[in-house]
């Protein structure tokens, strides 16, 4: 069994539309989906806040390579063009890891290499798996911690948005 863990988030339009339609095309796989948490855009470009949210996901036959079709798949059905580097986005949906693989290929770095850097992937993240470990990283509660405390609480939950029962 393939599985992996997914970082989706969106600050341009319907933003908990763009999420909820990741996770529809994503549904056959699904296995768990994080709450939804507003969060302060990442990186030097001036935007709207994200709502973001972690899938977990699994398929007996998939390759690392498959979640990446899979995820930009769901970026092109959203209309997401990559034409500034983390500027504002319809949907951003990030591999970051997939069972234990490491890879240095630039197409796809496994795990992600900047998830333990970021509260919007490390606190949703640990909201639906607990005792999710980053591999090569440690524990996911651990990274989170180590965060300044101030990217950790601007991390907010937006406790009336589901995006799967």
């Amino acid at each position: 069994m393939s599985s992996a863990v997914l970082s989706i988030g969106s600050n341009m339009g319907d933003r908990l539309a763009q999420l909820r339609s990741a996770v529809a095309a994503l549904s056959p796989y699904l296995t768990a989906a994080s709450p939804v948490f507003q969060t302060p855009p990442w990186g030097p470009v001036e935007q709207q806040p994200f709502l973001n949210a972690v899938v977990l996901v699994a398929d007996p036959t998939a390759t690392p390579a498959d979640w990446l079709a899979r995820a930009q798949a769901c970026e092109q059905a959203a209309g997401r063009t990559r034409e500034l580097r983390w500027g504002p986005r319809t949907l951003d949906v990030d591999v970051i890891t997939v069972d234990d693989v490491r890879s240095e290929d630039p197409e796809l770095t496994l795990p992600h290499p900047r998830a333990a850097e970021r509260a919007f992937v490390l606190v949703p993240w640990w909201s639906v798996e607990p005792e999710a470990q980053l591999p090569g990283r440690g524990s996911v509660l651990q990274l989170m911690q180590a965060l300044p405390e101030d990217e950790v609480t601007a991390v907010r939950l937006l406790p009336t948005a589901e995006l799967w029962p």
